[in-house]
């Protein structure tokens, strides 16, 4: 944030200029009446400029410079910085009256994480959620919640809060736009992916995590990590920031390898494959009930499974029947991949049970207030 911004100053209350005009006056011995016949201007005029009731115009405040010899653009700016103090005043009075919109988001969590003001008071925490949104006011958010909302791959189960899920997004929003990243290049981005594909194989987060952001940021897609926002259900997100700069949000949900490498390659099979305006979204469970929606999410899965592993390796794999942790770890190697990935594909695809095998994952955990994976 801007220092300058971060840091003006705001009195809570800015008195009218009509108070200092009535000090001058008294100062130079003028009355009102007086003052009205000097500038042309009516007593009742004047009346209400010193009670604060009448705007002070530009004109009336190079009438009061000849006048009075005080600079017209002394008087603007009181004018300015009295007329704003009645709007915020309103604001705040009107702010007010959101409390219960406020509580429909995690917003201990937004506090949390960096993203919200510590504050108790309801005007106060409108206020920060209109800011985090980048929107002028609780109204304004219904109206741009959809875009918020991209791509989820979700559980299947997981019906998930649709307040929840847009300000993850917006974290992730956040985030991405802090990244400095190269224009897309899809090209770049495909062969970028042979390059990610190899840190499966890298146990700890802190030797991969920064390598991963560097080589998609070189071809114009921002990775940022998240933390799970109760009630978003979401492993990750895609979204065109620009038509060229895209995003992947990942939550590091069940914080197992597994899971977040496949949810990676899922979200850059919706960038490769899918258009740069496309949304998809289920709000009741993890399964779009739109067709055409429920499609692209499965053809990203299978970029996805294949891309991890490939089809034709994995298949003969399952052809030899073996099930063994020697084994697993034999095929894993030959294909260069973790372990872990190839226990996650036997268990979604229903050839082991899902209580097999999880030794041979690796789980994550975020550090420190949750900022790194």
């Amino acid at each position: 944030m801007d220092n300058a911004i971060q840091n003006d100053y705001r009195p809570d209350e800015v008195s009218p200029p009509g108070e200092t005009l009535a000090d001058v006056i008294e100062d130079r011995g003028m009355s009102q009446a007086s003052l009205a016949r000097r500038t042309g201007l009516s007593t009742k005029t004047i009346c209400g400029l010193i009670a604060g009731r009448e705007p002070l115009s530009q004109d009336t405040a190079l009438a009061l410079e000849t006048v009075l010899g005080v600079p017209a653009r002394f008087w603007n700016s009181r004018e300015a910085a009295y007329r704003e103090s009645l709007a915020r005043r309103a604001e705040e009075e009107k702010r007010a009256q959101y409390g219960q919109w406020t509580k429909q988001f995690p917003y201990s969590d937004g506090v949390k994480l960096g993203f919200l003001e510590p504050t108790r008071k309801l005007s106060d925490r409108v206020r920060s959620l209109c800011a985090f949104f980048a929107i002028s006011s609780p109204e304004a958010y219904g109206r741009v919640r959809e875009e918020l909302l991209p791509a989820w791959r979700e559980e299947r189960t997981a019906k998930g809060d649709v307040h929840a899920r847009a300000m993850w997004m917006r974290m992730g929003e956040i985030k991405a736009q802090e990244m400095d990243c190269q224009p897309y290049d899809k090209a770049a981005f495909r062969a970028a992916l042979d390059e990610a594909r190899k840190l499966t194989c890298v146990r700890d987060p802190e030797d991969f995590v920064q390598r991963l952001q560097d080589l998609c940021a070189g071809c114009g897609v921002a990775v940022v990590f998240v933390p799970e926002l109760k009630g978003t259900a979401a492993y990750g997100a895609t979204r065109w920031l620009s038509p060229a700069k895209a995003m992947i949000a990942l939550s590091l949900r069940r914080k197992t390898n597994d899971q977040l490498w496949f949810a990676f390659f899922h979200e850059a099979g919706h960038i490769l494959l899918h258009g740069r305006r496309d949304v998809f979204m289920e709000r009741d469970s993890g399964i779009p009930r739109d067709e055409a929606l429920a499609q692209k999410e499965e053809e990203a899965n299978r970029f996805a499974a294949d891309h991890l592993i490939p089809r034709g390796r994995y298949e003969e794999f399952i052809f030899r029947g073996l099930r063994g942790a020697s084994s697993i770890r034999e095929f894993a190697k030959e294909v260069g991949i973790a372990p872990g990935i190839v226990v996650g594909r036997l268990q979604r695809e229903k050839h082991i049970k899902y209580n097999r095998h999880n030794d041979l994952k690796v789980r994550y955990q975020w550090s420190g207030g949750g900022e790194d994976v």
